[in-house]
């Protein structure tokens, strides 16, 4: 498999991944967490986990999830807070309530919700 190196500023070092990638969300995608109450939208994915050894490891062993799928990066809510998550691929499904988040981060990365997704702002598009 053809890998590529990218560097991750939140791991502080150089990540390998495969060229190719199938991630199963996208950049606007309203999701939740397949184990925890709380649901977000996704506004950056890694290809594989890019995030420090030491968030790695304050998973617990028997909940921690391979490194070498795509890990989302939400602004997330629960009925208590807003804050920022990131979690694996295996850990996500899509959201079937169709409604958008109320987190306020939202309006600084997108401009729209329509069709049960977000829209991301054109100045942030390349």
């Amino acid at each position: 498999m053809e890998r590529a190196e990218f560097f991750s500023s939140q791991a502080g070092r150089t990540i390998s991944a495969p060229r190719r990638v199938k991630a199963r969300f996208g950049i606007g995608d309203v999701v939740r967490h397949r184990v925890f109450a709380f649901r977000g939208v996704v506004f950056d994915i890694d290809p594989v986990f890019a995030n420090s050894e030491e968030w790695y490891q304050a998973i617990p062993e028997n909940l921690r999830p391979p490194r070498e799928q795509p890990f989302y990066h939400l602004l997330a809510e629960n009925a208590d807070s807003t804050y920022v998550a990131y979690v694996s691929q295996q850990n996500l499904l899509a959201d079937t309530d169709g409604g958008p988040i109320d987190h306020p981060d939202v309006g600084q990365l997108f401009d729209r919700f329509e069709d049960g997704r977000y829209r991301m702002r054109s100045a942030l598009t390349h």
